[in-house]
């Protein structure tokens, strides 16, 4: 009996350690931040040099050896013609995010995997999108089919490549996180509204459920990327500090769909915006111009931290941004 007490308790010890020292590694996990981090531009209307603009995003990102594509420009070849004048590659990328299904974030997804595949198949093989992204869509008149992703879903796949769908947050690298579809608690109606989406219950309005941003933890705060933030930044922002966790925004990079926006939408968000404070701002895409130089004045920031996103232009921890010429 003596015998059988000591292996049960041996068995229960050693089990009892191993639990622990998983919730160690796991507490490590969370808790460790990234060091290293840096965002160039890649699509956007503004450019500089030889350079393409466009009407659309994407961004290279690069978080402690890490590199992931987010988003993939609007027209065919503008990302692919902008790596190579940038003297950047893609070919041991094996992440690509789509911020949502909507082109002028997706456009270049095809060419860029059918061009780096043939030197590395895996790179840009893995593609991460959000509940809702390959949902049906129909505009005016109906009948016509809008979403582009329904046929590109099959393309992507006949390539090898493979589809990871998120109904809620990932983390996909340490302290890199996706949101998957963000909660709508503020009313941040930034989208047209003439679409529909099909839904079990028929067609409804098209709110872009699908809509996800990029989060990255880091030493110095929340890194926060965006494609058009449909979503709303102030929903995107509130539900990143309340899945990772409620730390400073160091930097906002991205399109954020406010360039019709009212006085009263841009004074309320700038409002909710310096409950957080915002270190960084670079508006890109859908931002607007005027949209950009608002929050300059009402968040407290000056050129050096707050600008107009430029093809090239970027943010790099611990150097803060580069606009390049363009928008110095």
């Amino acid at each position: 009996m003596t015998n059988f007490k000591q292996i049960f308790l041996s068995g229960w010890l050693a089990a009892a350690l191993l639990v622990a020292a998983r919730a160690a590694e796991t507490r490590g996990a969370v808790s460790a931040k990234v060091r290293a981090l840096k965002i160039t531009v890649l699509s956007t209307m503004l450019a500089d040099g030889d350079e393409l603009g466009e009407w659309g995003f994407a961004a290279l990102v690069e978080a402690d050896g890490r590199r992931l594509l987010f988003d993939t420009g609007a027209k065919p070849e503008v990302v692919l013609k902008n790596l190579q004048t940038l003297n950047l590659a893609v070919g041991d990328v094996s992440d690509v995010v789509l911020s949502h299904w909507h082109s002028d974030h997706v456009g270049g997804l095809m060419t860029l995997r059918r061009e780096v595949m043939a030197a590395a198949r895996p790179a840009l093989g893995r593609a991460h999108v959000a509940a809702g992204f390959f949902d049906s869509r129909r505009g005016t008149p109906p009948g016509v089919e809008l979403n582009p992703m329904i046929r590109m879903k099959a393309e992507y796949a006949a390539t090898g490549g493979q589809w990871e769908v998120h109904a809620k947050p990932v983390e996909l690298y340490p302290s890199v996180w996706l949101t998957g579809p963000v909660p709508r608690k503020y009313p941040e109606r930034n989208w047209s509204g003439t679409t529909q989406v099909k839904t079990a219950d028929g067609w409804r309005e098209d709110v872009i459920a699908d809509d996800l941003a990029l989060v990255v933890d880091t030493t110095e705060g929340l890194v926060i990327v965006t494609g058009c933030g449909h979503a709303g930044v102030i929903n995107i922002i509130e539900y990143a500090r309340a899945v990772v966790r409620p730390a400073r925004v160091h930097a906002l990079i991205g399109g954020l769909h406010l360039f019709k926006a009212s006085e009263a939408t841009l004074a309320w968000t700038a409002g909710k915006l310096r409950e957080w404070g915002v270190d960084h701002f670079m508006g890109c895409h859908c931002t607007g111009i005027e949209t950009v130089y608002r929050f300059r004045g009402e968040l407290g920031l000056d050129r050096k931290h707050c600008v107009v996103g430029a093809v090239g232009a970027g943010f790099e921890l611990g150097r803060g941004l580069d606009p390049r010429a363009i928008a110095r």
